[in-house]
């Protein structure tokens, strides 16, 4: 499956989501009902994936987790927020670049139309000028 397909059903859940639920709920109300709708589309994704920070031959086990990683490929971050601020894409950004992957969505579920909520964001750095995470056995779902 390409990229841009997954991203494409990715966003269509999140839009299936928010049609139903609505905007106002915190993050962690609506990944359950995301991840429903992956998995009725047949897609693989982990939840809550661990990755490590190395800095200076020191690694922090489990420093940060990515809401999920779709297919293998794609960063999703959840927010619920009334505005989407730059911290947060360069939190994406951070995903991407220590997990060595290429594209990410933010998506905001607090907004009243969720196409004006939905950021993608590409990691375009070589990958010489990352590092190389990996996560320690998170939970796959298909």
């Amino acid at each position: 499956m390409q990229i841009n397909e997954i991203t494409q059903r990715v966003i269509g859940a999140t839009i299936e989501v928010h049609r139903q639920v609505g905007p106002g709920l915190l993050e962690a109300a609506y990944a359950p009902c995301v991840c429903y709708e992956l998995t009725r589309m047949g897609l693989f994704f982990q939840q809550q994936v661990s990755m490590p920070i190395r800095y200076k031959g020191l690694e922090i086990p489990r420093a940060y987790r990515a809401d999920l990683i779709v297919e293998g490929l794609v960063v999703v971050e959840f927010k619920s927020v009334d505005i989407i601020h730059r911290v947060h894409i360069a939190q994406l950004m951070t995903y991407l670049r220590m997990s060595g992957l290429t594209i990410g969505l933010l998506i905001n579920f607090n907004v009243p139309i969720l196409v004006h909520g939905i950021k993608r964001v590409i990691n375009d750095l070589p990958p010489d000028q990352y590092v190389q995470a990996r996560s320690p056995d998170p939970e796959p779902h298909a």
